[in-house]
């Protein structure tokens, strides 16, 4: 492998033939994830040409489904239980039983224990995380699960981008150098932020990011932080989504994963009120359920 380049592309076409391998920080190459067929019956469900997002209603926690515009299926984050299975059940193509891939923004269970759950149910062909090492039961059952199933895994970095087919890539933009070695009491601090891009489409995916995180990007980004769609961090906590964040993403949309009569007041007024000031309207899967959009690379449309 080269070393001493900044940029990864992270190939997902078919993962059925693709070696183990490690993606570490700095490095440059072209990973060929090899993704098993499906039926034409099934793949006609949903158009081509057309990217999905789906943020699914899993309660308080996270879970964000792509489907790209030839199919390729994505899973970011699997939300606090088996619930995301009820979810996928309703958004993917029929009779699927296949991920392509699978990322982990942090290892928090409410964003990773129902990925045990997804990686028993379905065969995934690959698995990307921040890297942060952390260990209670539920990371423990999740390692164990990876490990039986000997799911292909990657280490997430700024300047990698996963193409996802069509046009469509998801560009990594935190974080930005080696974070195995943060407290767990501050995992959030070294999560993965990721800038999904369809044509003159986008939607900027947050995970837990705390402002510090949202300052950093400003400042690495400023004006290419820009998106059509915005994943409100860390459920509408008022530790993130500062104003200045928000200006500098400047969504048409905010969309909140969230669970109903949360123990933590989620989302904060505080929140909700910084979007009512910049005229931003906010959908919450507590109250709207599972949202879904479609774009065809000119605009988002809400299907559910």
């Amino acid at each position: 492998m080269q070393k001493g380049a900044t940029i990864c592309t992270l190939q997902i076409m078919q993962f059925r033939n693709l070696s183990k391998r490690t993606v570490g920080f700095a490095i440059v190459g072209t990973l060929f994830l090899f993704c098993a067929g499906v039926w034409v019956a099934v793949l006609a469900e949903t158009p081509r040409g057309v990217l999905t997002v789906a943020v699914l209603n899993i309660g308080q926690g996270d879970s964000i489904y792509i489907e790209s515009p030839t199919g390729l299926r994505v899973l970011l984050d699997g939300g606090p239980d088996s619930s995301v299975l009820r979810e996928l059940s309703k958004v993917m193509p029929l009779f699927s039983h296949s991920v392509d891939a699978v990322i982990e923004s942090h290892p928090d269970s409410d964003h990773i224990a129902g990925l045990v759950d997804v990686l028993a149910r379905y065969h995934v062909g690959a698995f990307i995380e921040p890297g942060i090492i952390k260990h209670n039961a539920t990371t423990d059952a999740l390692e164990g699960e990876l490990t039986s199933e000997k799911v292909s895994r990657y280490i997430a970095r700024r300047g990698m981008t996963i193409d996802l087919g069509g046009g469509a890539q998801l560009d990594i933009l935190y974080p930005n150098s080696d974070v195995s070695r943060i407290p767990e009491a501050k995992d959030n601090e070294g999560v993965i932020v990721a800038r999904l891009v369809y044509g003159n489409t986008s939607v900027m995916l947050t995970a837990d990011s705390p402002k510090d995180v949202e300052q950093k990007l400003i400042a690495l980004d400023g004006a290419g932080l820009q998106s059509t769609l915005l994943k409100v961090c860390h459920h509408g906590s008022k530790s993130c989504s500062g104003s200045a964040f928000i200006a500098a993403v400047h969504p048409s949309v905010a969309l909140i994963s969230v669970g109903a009569n949360n123990k933590y007041g989620h989302p904060n007024q505080e929140t909700l009120d910084t979007f009512a000031l910049q005229n931003i309207p906010v959908l919450r899967t507590d109250k709207d359920s599972t949202i879904v959009f479609r774009s065809d690379g000119e605009k988002f449309v809400r299907v559910q």
